[in-house]
């Protein structure tokens, strides 16, 4: 079982092994939501199932059952596990997750997957680009093609409910334990925007007080794989500077790029830490909330 990452020749393997499997391609970009499918159409592992941020990943905006705040809201743990159900993933079955952006997005369905209790999900490391380079299966989508996946191929096995294997943290708790040494909360954005230097995508620029800013791509070589866990662990105890790893909350501008700071804790030994799934985009919703700048 798979449960954090996944090298291309594993995948290859475990494709060739034939055991029940879920490829999910996650591809997307913020600032032209439909060029994920586009991509998708153009070129994806073979056989992989097509995971939007907007479509299947999170809640419509205002959504009463969303569990969470931010321009990307968490669905609902039952509404996510219809989608689950209407695309063949079982309990048990392995789940790699995979984009093409550097795990700017994937990492948002293998963090939602273990949200639903789904233990056996890995990121693909390197992403499409590292399954390529590889030389395996690609196919590709006519424009007029449908993006479902074959429902002959399609458990009819409805996704159960299970207890949550991550910490989804609300705003609420951010906070009451706001400066605090019960919490730890580190911004995975860039630091221009951590700084309040820049904002394009929020009304508000800056960050929770006392936050630590780490941006994701940190997380990954030049090669576009994670660090090792030495590396990843000396990086974090740095950025720690002794506060204890379990009071970790991470968030960025709204709950997707930060999840490469949670697998990455996870690969450098460092425990499941909690995600703020609302992130900055429903923190600074509120103009009651307070802000820090520099």
């Amino acid at each position: 079982m798979h449960t954090t990452l996944i090298s291309a020749p594993e995948l290859l393997a475990l494709l060739a092994s034939r055991q029940p499997c879920r490829v999910f391609d996650c591809s997307f970009d913020l600032m032209q939501p439909g060029a994920g499918d586009q991509q998708y159409r153009q070129a994806h592992i073979a056989g992989a199932v097509r995971a939007d941020l907007d479509r299947h990943l999170s809640a419509t905006k205002g959504d009463p059952d969303a569990a969470s705040g931010g321009r990307h809201p968490l669905p609902s743990r039952e509404q996510f596990a219809l989608w689950l159900s209407s695309i063949g993933l079982v309990p048990g079955m392995q789940a790699v997750v995979y984009d093409r952006q550097g795990v700017n997005y994937c990492g948002r369905l293998w963090w939602m997957l273990k949200w639903m209790g789904h233990e056996a999900v890995a990121v693909l490391d390197g992403g499409l680009q590292a399954w390529q380079s590889l030389g395996g299966a690609i196919d590709s989508l006519a424009a007029d093609a449908s993006l479902a996946p074959d429902s002959t191929q399609i458990s009819k096995q409805k996704y159960p409910l299970a207890p949550a294997l991550i910490g989804l943290v609300a705003t609420k708790t951010i906070a009451d334990q706001l400066g605090r040494a019960s919490q730890c909360i580190i911004d995975a954005r860039a630091a221009p925007r951590f700084r309040g230097e820049v904002e394009p995508l929020d009304p508000v620029a800056g960050h929770i007080p006392g936050a630590l800013n780490r941006p994701f791509a940190l997380n990954f070589d030049s090669e576009g794989k994670f660090k090792s866990a030495a590396a990843l662990r000396q990086e974090f105890d740095q950025l720690l500077a002794g506060r204890d790893p379990a009071s970790v909350v991470h968030h960025c501008g709204s709950g997707v790029s930060a999840v490469p700071n949670v697998i990455a804790m996870e690969i450098a030994g460092l425990g499941s830490a909690g995600l703020y799934a609302g992130s900055w985009s429903e923190w600074c919703s509120d103009a009651s909330r307070p802000v820090a700048q520099g």
